[in-house]
């Protein structure tokens, strides 16, 4: 196996029963659950730092962490089938991962997304009826109650306690356009538009850093460590012992009594299980990496969701955009800081719909939409000339076909992977994101939105037909910041955890993330990535 110059000076650390590796949401729940057992050390490893940045904690600062030291700094492959671009792909690098910098909108699927995984994927009791209790376990919406809804759960769940202007004209948008007003996405239907509720509670965000974590951080057998980047899993024939890693520019390691925990995200598991001589054997030993199992399925399936924006000049200062100077911006801080109120508790993301393309089956919608009150605010998204303000509207297709992969580009734990989503890939996916465009545009093209609309700016007027929107998608699409899949769960020989999240094939090792989704659910993935901690907690703790 590769090992680098320094290992002759890896110093040892007391042991652990649990190590797990990711801080991010799946990780910081892991945390939480097994320290309930006093008796369980749990060691919890996470590569960025702390959560203390201010713009973590106000909603509004979603915009401002899609770029920047909270994150990996990934861009994607070259896109074959997007004009090979290398397209931002933005993933965290903090306690709390994802649900530190995401745009905080709570989301869960709809119910056929997980009966998928049980009857048809090779995951049983991952069925709706089976997953449903750590959706509601883990919930603690301040407004939402009911057999749909949990009330007591870590993770604080809100409404946007003031609108924008234009979510609300978006959401009459969407009515003129005949999807039908939704108040709960999260409800017995998950068709049509309206509000999203946020991860948020008394007008913070509620990352699982501060819902999980943060709680029980006194717990004297808890120990959590920032700024360590794990270079490996330690194997002692087919059973994990433990991690080396690097703290402080020292190399450690952390040995696990029971268990290794992998909670690093869609990027980052199958990226350390390939260091560890865990999977393709062929790609591990053209990296000189010596093979601890030949698991073809680490790092294929990659499947993330392909979002494309259209962007609209605002006649007036309407949107959040007014605050992008620095005298607008200060008000509002102030206002924020003495009352709790005003843009500053806006997520930007305040509004969505789930709807159909036309293209397949009504039940289920395959399009969903995020409204943005403002515009270019996140990196690389286009925006509305300097000193105007702008709306945007993003869609994707909810469960796309496409699949790509995440490759070692060295045996050198530093390096970053090669990340490729191979996005629409498949022809259905860019018709299906086509229409989410079109119906996009319709929206923006309704009466509410219209008496504040200048002109769309992206597309413009010039692209009329589909051959032009499928260019105009090409171009202009993005990550939506879901990438799942690339360790998944089931049966078939490109599965790599089975239906309790154990590495298949080896002991000692469970991966318990986004990764292990045998396929991506149709929204949202903060969410479904708690429940299946929740989950994989209950199971790790043989509760089930």
């Amino acid at each position: 196996m590769f090992r680098s110059h320094w290992d002759e000076w890896i110093m040892s650390e007391n042991g652990y029963d649990y190590v797990i590796v990711g801080g991010g949401s799946a990780g910081c729940v892991l945390a939480n659950r097994l320290s309930e057992d006093s008796a369980a050390r749990v060691l919890l490893l996470e590569a960025g730092g702390k959560d203390n940045h201010p713009l973590i904690h106000m909603p509004v600062g979603f915009a401002k962490m899609t770029t920047g030291p909270h994150t990996w700094g990934f861009k994607t492959a070259p896109q074959k089938h997007a004009n090979n671009r290398e397209i931002p792909y933005a993933q965290a690098r903090v306690i709390g991962g994802g649900s530190s910098i995401n745009a905080e909108i709570f989301t869960r699927g709809h119910p056929s997304d997980y009966d998928r995984w049980a009857e048809e994927e090779g995951c049983e009791g991952w069925g709706f009826k089976d997953i449903q209790q750590y959706f509601l376990r883990s919930e603690g919406n301040t407004v939402l109650s009911g057999d749909w809804h949990g009330t007591d759960g870590p993770l604080g769940v809100s409404n946007i306690p003031d609108p924008q202007k234009m979510t609300l004209a978006f959401v009459q948008s969407c009515q003129e356009a005949g999807i039908p007003f939704n108040p709960d996405f999260n409800g017995a239907l998950q068709a049509g538009a309206g509000f999203y509720q946020t991860t948020t509670k008394n007008y913070r965000r509620c990352s699982a850093a501060v819902g999980y974590l943060k709680p029980v951080m006194q717990r004297p057998n808890l120990t959590v460590e920032v700024g360590c980047q794990v270079h490996r899993i330690l194997f002692e024939g087919n059973r994990a012992t433990g991690v080396e890693y690097i703290s402080n520019k020292q190399h450690r390691t952390a040995i696990a009594d029971s268990e290794v925990l992998v909670t690093s995200g869609a990027i980052g598991t199958p990226k350390l299980m390939m260091l560890s001589g865990v999977g393709p054997a062929a790609h591990l030993r053209e990296h000189g990496i010596d093979v601890v199992s030949d698991l073809p399925g680490v790092g294929e399936n990659l499947n993330d969701h392909f979002g494309i924006d259209i962007v609209a000049e605002l006649t007036g200062h309407y949107s959040l955009d007014k605050y992008n100077k620095w005298y607008n911006a200060a008000w509002a801080g102030l206002e924020y800081l003495a009352f709790k109120s005003g843009p500053v508790t806006s997520n930007v993301v305040e509004g969505g719909a789930f709807w159909h393309s036309g293209l397949g089956a009504e039940g289920v919608p395959d399009l969903q939409f995020h409204f943005l009150a403002g515009a270019g605010a996140e990196a690389g998204v286009p925006s509305v000339p300097a000193g105007s303000s702008g709306i945007t509207l993003n869609s994707y297709t909810v469960r796309p076909k496409s699949r790509g992969t995440v490759r070692l580009r060295s045996a050198d734990p530093m390096d970053l992977p090669v990340i490729d989503p191979n996005f629409l890939a498949e022809p259905d996916d860019l018709k299906c994101s086509v229409e989410g465009v079109k119906k996009s545009v319709e929206i923006f093209n309704q009466a509410a939105l219209q008496k504040y609309v200048k002109a769309i700016r992206f597309p413009d007027d010039s692209v009329k037909t589909q051959s032009e929107f499928e260019a105009f998608a090409r171009q202009y699409g993005r990550t939506s910041y879901h990438p799942t899949c690339t360790c998944k769960m089931g049966t078939d020989e490109m599965s790599v955890v089975d239906a309790q999240c154990r590495v298949r094939g080896l002991d000692g090792i469970r991966i318990c993330d986004s990764s292990i989704m045998p396929s991506l659910i149709g929204s949202n993935t903060n969410a479904p990535t708690i429940m299946i901690a929740e989950k994989a907690s209950d199971m790790i703790r043989g509760n089930r």
